[in-house]
């Protein structure tokens, strides 16, 4: 709900809802198997197209990392997977689906298969959250950072530029859809992979990642989000 959790809880709220501490969840909250966390990663995915260039992305990979990211992969659409049951996730049994950023006001399956098929280069951001009092805050912080890098690939040239962030948006207490007005920030507020079908854990594996669910909210939280580029 919303307000249930505040930022001295050092928590990212999607954390608790139960179905992602088990297997066969669909979310961007999840935990993987990364390697050294400090090393960008700003390269073509293995599965992502072999030759991609993208030596033009390299700076807005560095500054997502800058931002609080621990990875950065250009990849290709074909590695995204969508799928009908990850919708079912959002709207069955999540405590925050009442938002203009949630099913049913987010994009079908179907038609974020048709968007991502109609780019040719994405980058998926990958951030570590370990335990702490500020983990809450220094997420909602990484959020941030990728919409304004979204609005600054925009300004350089990349009309195309769109990003799903991960997790329900908690820029208000309540959502105006509770309210029934308009939301209130609409220039920050992005849906999650996720909200959009995307499968968010087959996706990181297609991308390297070795991830995992969670058992328990002291754990290492990840969240994955993509940036619709071109």
């Amino acid at each position: 709900m919303p307000g249930q959790y505040t930022e001295a809880d050092g928590l990212f709220p999607i954390i608790f809802h139960p179905a992602w501490f088990f297997p066969a969840a669909g979310t961007g909250v999840n935990s993987v198997d990364s390697g050294n966390s400090a090393t960008l990663c700003c390269l073509p995915s293995s599965r992502g197209g072999k030759g991609m260039d993208s030596s033009d992305l390299q700076k807005y990979c560095d500054k997502a990392i800058q931002a609080g990211g621990t990875h950065a992969v250009v990849t290709a659409p074909h590695t995204v997977v969508t799928a009908p049951w990850v919708r079912f996730k959002c709207l069955y049994g999540c405590p925050y689906k009442n938002r203009y950023s949630c099913p049913p006001h987010t994009p079908t399956p179907e038609e974020t298969r048709a968007t991502l098929d109609s780019y040719s280069r994405l980058i998926l951001f990958h951030a570590e959250a370990p335990y702490s009092k500020e983990r809450g805050k220094n997420m909602m912080a990484y959020l941030d950072a990728l919409v304004k890098l979204e609005g600054e690939l925009f300004k350089d040239g990349y009309y195309k530029a769109f990003v799903m962030l991960a997790g329900p948006c908690v820029l208000c207490k309540e959502c105006g859809k509770v309210e029934g007005i308009p939301c209130r920030l609409p220039a920050k507020t992005r849906p999650s992979m996720e909200s959009c079908g995307i499968d968010v854990f087959q996706t990181a594996r297609n991308n390297g990642f070795s991830i995992t669910t969670l058992k328990d909210k002291s754990e290492t939280q990840n969240l994955y989000c993509l940036m619709l580029v071109d």
